[in-house]
């Protein structure tokens, strides 16, 4: 891989240009709440001219000397992967923290960790199982702070991936039908679109079993802003024949302290090719992945599925 300073990359004026503009520099990124549409523009127009350039195998020299830290007090595969191969594609560094390996064993409280951490880094990326984590890092933390996922709650920059990735994949986002399939209450990656299309004149249906409905709250937002199309604990043939995009989400077994339940529900509403077979010819399949037996393998090959192109977007 070469390494282009971004003064002499052809993307530069543009780039620059855009970055020069960027609403979040220095601040913290914890919730799809900060975005209105001007916010989602210019960031999914920075996240595009990055792709371009990212595309040719070439690090762009943009955060030279910067260092990103991770701290990830849940398991994280994609998240914290993408952040440290993101940051090296635009020049700079990541101090990844292993929580079973840091203070915190020894009782070192989260917000002194921050403090700790922030000495020593221009950035924090932090996933946490407290809802609450991100805001009491942010209030204590020296440099800005990027949610990676707090509890049950948000997953903001997922959501804004997952935005890009509807976009690349259907050249539009307003007049689609999305279909919301799985665990609708714990499923912060759900939560986080969802918030986010309320700036698109779009279709949500939301397919879940009843003991993992999507938050009411958000569920009355929906619906305020006139997007509630279907709501079931079915994913009806109908559903599927008019979905643009199905996104479905595992049955999270970490969240449940019943796992009575957890067996109970945890295959009740699968994606398998039978599904499929009542599809759009150019619909698209979305997943955050991981997975458990919700889409099976043998759905892979097929060209609706978009999960693992969709993981493409989390560094590019």
């Amino acid at each position: 891989m070469s390494t282009l300073p971004l003064s002499q990359s052809k993307d530069a004026s543009a780039l620059t240009e855009l970055l020069a503009k960027s609403f979040l520099k220095g601040k913290h990124l914890l919730s799809v709440k900060q975005f209105g549409p001007a916010e989602l523009d210019q960031v999914l127009a920075v996240a595009r001219e990055m792709r371009v350039a990212t595309n040719q195998k070439r690090v762009l020299n943009i955060l030279n000397g910067v260092v990103l830290g991770e701290i990830f007090y849940e398991p994280s595969t994609r998240t914290s992967t993408s952040f440290d191969v993101a940051m090296k594609r635009i020049g700079g560094q990541t101090a990844i923290l292993n929580e079973l390996h840091s203070s915190t064993q020894k009782g070192e409280s989260l917000v002194d960790t921050i403090r700790t951490v922030g000495q020593y880094t221009d950035a924090i990326v932090l996933r946490h199982p407290d809802e609450n984590a991100v805001d009491a890092a942010a209030i204590v933390s020296p440099v800005p702070i990027i949610n990676g996922g707090n509890g049950a709650k948000e997953h903001p920059t997922q959501g804004l991936l997952d935005l890009l990735t509807i976009m690349e994949e259907l050249g539009t986002i307003n007049g689609l039908s999305i279909t919301f399939v799985g665990d609708l209450r714990y499923g912060r990656t759900v939560h986080s679109l969802c918030e986010l299309l309320l700036h698109y004149r779009v279709t949500i249906n939301l397919c879940s079993p009843p003991s993992l409905e999507m938050p009411s709250e958000l569920t009355r937002q929906i619906q305020d802003r006139g997007q509630l199309g279907v709501t079931s604990a079915e994913l009806s043939s109908k559903t599927v024949r008019e979905s643009d995009v199905i996104y479905c989400t595992r049955v999270q077994k970490e969240r449940f302290t019943d796992l009575t339940l957890y067996e109970k529900v945890k295959d009740s509403l699968n994606v398998d090719p039978s599904v499929m077979k009542d599809a759009k010819s150019n619909m698209i399949l979305m997943h955050p992945l991981p997975r458990n037996s919700e889409v099976p393998p043998e759905v892979d090959k097929d060209p609706r599925a978009a999960y693992f192109r969709q993981e493409l977007t989390r560094n590019r």
